[in-house]
């Protein structure tokens, strides 16, 4: 028995091979799916570099004739207003505040799946359609999970995790459920005739085309000069802005004087209060648990304590933990130290592949007592965010 279910599918797509390839498989399904292009920049000439950035007149045009070539109808829906208050403007006053948000995760929440998925329902559409590596799995009683993608070296899911179970119903990824590399996408892509096969990935902030995201802050917010102190609040050097940090960070401190034990000092603390930076020992960045905020749910919340997986970064591992949710609080344990977690990050929780929820980390404990951004937390009123650990 076929059982195969026509859908009015609003496929996404913003000029690149990832979302290409989804809109003409959503059509060689047999879905009746329109091509959209996202205009999100009030000036599109100036989120490309290269292979940075998005949405520009030109990744609009690689969209439309991808569209062309798929033979399904395209339009350009304007959406900038609205991503500059939800995603932008949201994104520099969290770093203002001493947290560091991830625009991704903000604009698939924000975005993608709420002003784009609102627009398709009353538009009459199904579904909207993307190309990010994850997977919907429909179960037996009609309810749909969200997992990883079948190839865990291009799962997206992580930047998924704020979507809830009524966004999931309406949400469709044809590059999750097959394990192809990136460069079978570009061949398929390019079988297909799509122009963009061979188009470079874009990366980075979307929005940031040539990377300098603390140059875009300290245009809009201003140079402000500061201290670098250690945790004894000892003054180790100055800083033009506490925003240009993040916790975890070695390189670029120019504190100019090694630590008495001649081992490197890294980020510890961001207080945009009295704008200072604390650093210390790679060891003080250990965080055994912490405190999420505002949880949102693919599915059921969580009764009670329960062992899951966690993920804290878009790429980062896989982690063992025990999450509990106690009001509007999730409460989340570490088997075993972690280094470098920072308020503002997304924790997402997983049950195997299936993603279970995410939450905004508001404060981080460890074997040094080293809350990360509590300060921060305490001075804005709000849940602190904070900044993912650069390496070595």
């Amino acid at each position: 028995m076929n059982d195969f279910k026509k859908l009015r599918v609003l496929a996404a797509m913003s000029g690149g091979v990832d979302s290409a390839v989804a809109a003409a498989r959503a059509a060689e399904a047999g879905h009746d799916v329109t091509g959209v292009h996202l205009a999100l920049s009030a000036n599109p000439q100036s989120f490309r570099t290269g292979a940075r950035g998005c949405c520009t007149v030109e990744d609009s045009r690689d969209a439309r004739r991808a569209a062309d070539v798929i033979g399904i109808p395209f339009y350009v829906w304007d959406l900038a207003e609205r991503f500059r208050e939800d995603v932008i403007e949201d994104f520099v006053a969290e770093y203002a505040a001493g947290r560091t948000p991830n625009p991704c995760l903000r604009c698939n929440e924000k975005i993608k799946f709420a002003a784009l998925l609102d627009k398709a329902l009353a538009l009459g559409f199904d579904a909207v359609c993307t190309g990010h590596y994850a997977s919907v799995v429909t179960r037996e009683d009609g309810t749909r999970e969200l997992h990883r993608a079948a190839d865990a070296a291009k799962d997206q899911s992580y930047v998924l995790g704020v979507l809830d179970e009524r966004q999931l119903a309406h949400a469709m990824f044809p590059l999750g459920d097959t394990r192809t590399t990136k460069d079978e996408i570009r061949a398929e892509a390019e079988r297909r005739g799509l122009a963009v096969a061979k188009k470079p990935d874009s990366h980075d902030i979307c929005f940031i085309a040539d990377g300098d995201t603390q140059r875009f802050l300290a245009e809009r917010l201003g140079r402000a000069q500061g201290a670098i102190v250690d945790r004894t609040g000892e003054r180790l050097g100055t800083h033009e802005g506490a925003y240009g940090f993040t916790i975890g960070q070695r390189k670029g401190l120019r504190i100019g004087r090694p630590a008495p034990d001649g081992k490197p000092r890294y980020v510890l603390d961001i207080s945009p209060v009295d704008n200072t930076v604390t650093v210390g020992p790679a060891e003080a960045l250990d965080v055994t648990g912490l405190t999420a905020v505002r949880p949102r749910w693919c599915g059921n919340p969580p009764a009670g304590p329960a062992a899951y997986t966690a993920q804290t970064r878009a790429h980062g591992a896989d982690v063992p933990v025990t999450a509990e949710l106690r009001g509007d609080e999730l409460r989340v344990s570490f088997a075993e130290p972690v280094r470098g977690i920072a308020p503002g990050q997304a924790v997402v929780l997983y049950d195997g592949t299936r993603v279970v929820g995410s939450a905004t980390i508001a404060a981080t404990s460890g074997p040094a007592q080293v809350a990360a951004g509590a300060s921060a937390k305490a001075a804005a009123g709000v849940p602190a965010t904070s900044k993912a650990a650069v390496g070595e």
